[in-house]
């Protein structure tokens, strides 16, 4: 059997900084998922300089090109095109050329690609799927569902989660196809950072861009290219002039790693141990793009009352991210004291955390950083509402509020919110996620009953939590379940 190039990415969820990260005078708090996209690319018997791409899980959606060192083309027979996959391969492609050489990349192309695109089940909503096997909305009976499930309708009618399936789509696409082309080694992807991942990060944030036809902050594809981090974006202007003409010597100029004008900022990041993040998509969707055309707008028309705001929304945010990083230097320290706790917090509310004289110093110090938590998240939730309440968007509309207020209330959960930018697309919650738990006890159980018994928005849990790998990777194709099966031609 062959093996494929494989290159797999995570999606993401920005847990703090919606909105401010557009700015890069401040940053954000962005976690990667254990949800990823897979690009597989084998050579073909399609004749020379012939691509094909298929997306398997969507109705339609095989797309032919046609490959010269100028150009990338659909061909006469294709099905409609794919804007994000062919600028991916054009300028991916082109790049080649211009790098390793028109011979050297030809005799790669010599018998054509076939490119296959997946993504897992998260990525897309699963209620149909669910109910057509008549189970209910659990994160247990979404392990019942085929891996890389057929969704059985076209990809522009797919209901999407809001996890950054085109960010990890383009960034797997890219890196894949920057692997199979050689321009980087595949040990490139292995290693944390290094000139073979920033060229792939720059890469795939110019063609993100350009596929959606704005500059935009740039972390969720930071995300899937990196893993979870605390993110401060690129200055918009090292790509501004691409969006207006893409030549290939402009572009290697500009996404070289040595390029200095890549000015965003990496800092390492991840949840503390014994917690897990929990997320849910709700049915009802927001549109984005309207939702932060609007706070900009207000932004820019009171200048002074942003000013103040987001400087607030700042600094909540940072003592966010520094108490959940104190947790884990707490857990570094003693990790056995510090998963009793865990343990001891998670039968409690939160108020409770913190009213027990019988804890000693180190105890107490690892239950007052979770309450910290707890505290700030519920204050950054506030100042996002009063963010909506004044930009008059629903940044977390009334029935989100009194969904994660009843999550927020159960034992065991840390905090939450609406990811991004958010509106009625999801929530993400952290709870204690203890090494042991009676039956029933568990605080992913009670915030799943929570879900299952709401009734002011449609919940459907996801089976998504933190990725501990790391960000683009390269990957076997036997060793992901379902992915050689998903990939095969029917």
């Amino acid at each position: 059997m062959s093996h494929p190039t494989v290159v797999s990415a995570p999606g993401k969820v920005l847990i703090a900084g919606g909105y401010l990260v557009l700015d890069p005078a401040y940053s954000g708090v962005v976690v990667s998922t254990s949800s990823r996209f897979y690009t597989a690319i084998s050579a073909s018997t399609r004749g020379s300089n012939t691509i094909q791409v298929r997306s398997p899980q969507f109705n339609d959606s095989t797309w032919t090109y046609s490959v010269s060192s100028a150009s990338v083309k659909p061909t006469d027979d294709a099905a409609g095109t794919n804007k994000f996959v062919q600028l991916a391969l054009q300028h991916t492609v082109s790049f080649a050329f211009k790098t390793r050489g028109i011979e050297a990349t030809d005799q790669i192309l010599a018998n054509g690609l076939d490119i296959v695109i997946v993504g897992d089940n998260d990525f897309y909503s699963q209620r149909a799927q669910l109910s057509a096997l008549n189970l209910p909305r659990t994160m247990s009976s979404l392990s019942s569902i085929q891996p890389f499930c057929p969704q059985g309708v076209s990809l522009s009618k797919v209901h999407k989660t809001g996890l950054g399936s085109s960010a990890a789509l383009i960034t797997s696409l890219v890196s894949a196809l920057l692997v199979h082309l050689e321009v980087i080694p595949s040990s490139a992807l292995s290693d944390d950072e290094g000139n073979g991942r920033q060229l792939a990060h720059n890469l795939a944030q110019f063609i993100h861009c350009l596929a959606q036809g704005k500059v935009g902050s740039g972390f969720d594809v930071s995300a899937a290219v990196f893993g979870s981090h605390l993110y401060t974006r690129f200055d918009p202007s090292v790509i501004a002039p691409l969006m207006n003409d893409p030549s290939p010597d402009s572009i290697s100029s500009t996404i070289s790693p040595d390029n200095k004008a890549w000015n965003h900022r990496i800092q390492p990041f991840h949840l503390p141990p014994l917690t897990r993040m929990m997320l849910a998509d709700i049915d009802h969707g927001s549109d984005t793009p309207s939702l932060v055309g609007k706070v900009l707008q207000w932004r820019k028309n009171n200048p002074e009352q942003a000013h103040t705001l987001w400087s607030r929304v700042d600094q909540l945010n940072q003592s966010l991210a520094s108490a959940l990083s104190h947790l884990s230097t707490l857990h570094f320290k003693n990790p056995k004291k510090y998963a009793s706790i865990v343990k001891f917090i998670s039968s409690l509310q939160p108020i409770q955390w913190v009213a027990d004289p019988s804890l000693n110093e180190f105890e107490d110090d690892v239950a007052s950083g979770f309450f910290k938590v707890h505290e700030t998240s519920e204050n950054i939730r506030k100042s996002m509402r009063q963010m909506g309440e004044l930009a008059d968007v629903p940044i977390e509309p009334p029935e989100q509020t009194n969904l994660l207020d009843m999550c927020c209330s159960q034992a065991g959960v840390i905090g939450g919110g609406v990811p991004g930018a958010g509106g009625y697309d999801a929530i993400w919650l952290l709870v204690c996620e203890p090494l042991e738990c009676k039956p029933d006890q568990w605080p992913r159980e009670r915030v799943e009953y929570v879900w299952s018994t709401y009734d002011q928005l449609d919940v459907s849990p996801l089976s998504a939590e933190e990725n501990m790998g790391k960000g683009a990777r390269p990957e076997s194709i036997d060793e992901i379940n379902g992915l050689r099966n998903a990939t095969q031609q029917t």
